[in-house]
């Protein structure tokens, strides 16, 4: 998140402010799609989020899971239960990611049930990340990567 510039609250330059440590927070809420994401894909996720309410009139839940170990489960599933969609979105490769973990918690849980459509996982490139700035945005999800996945998982065109 080096370069990465954001607001903080008094309450988080408090000294004596803490996290919960395995809870999740709940970015921006929404009806129609959830999307987990962490560190710097939750802001480009809030970002998509905004183009898809204006553009496509797609309401999305966008979860910082700000601990993936542990990870904060009960709120993912209860947010399926709503939304009854998902896409994860992370920097990693697609093998052994985060996604992949909430991918079968799904599975071993009633949340499968509850789904309309498969997972979406949005990925980095299965590549070793390049030192150039100019190529990074390539190897990484970008907002209309994410737009792109999320009105698939919706159904709304293919990717």
């Amino acid at each position: 998140m080096y370069g990465v510039e954001f607001d903080l609250s008094a309450e988080a330059m408090d000294k004596d402010f803490l996290l919960p440590i395995g809870k999740a927070k709940i970015e921006r809420h929404g009806t129609d799609i959830t999307i987990t994401a962490h560190a710097k894909m939750v802001g480009t996720s809030l970002e998509a989020a905004e183009i898809l309410m204006k553009e496509h009139d797609i309401s999305c839940e966008v979860i910082n899971l700000r601990s993936i170990r542990p990870l904060d489960r009960p709120t993912i599933l209860n947010s399926i239960k709503k939304t009854h969609r998902i896409v994860n979105v992370e920097e990693g490769w697609p093998q052994h990611g985060v996604g992949a973990e909430i991918a079968a918690s799904i599975m071993e849980t009633e949340a499968f049930d509850w789904l309309d459509a498969p997972m979406g996982r949005l990925t980095g490139a299965d590549i070793p990340m390049p030192y150039s700035w100019e190529l990074e945005p390539h190897a990484v999800p970008q907002v209309h990567n994410i737009i792109n996945e999320v009105l698939a998982t919706c159904y709304r065109n293919k990717k």
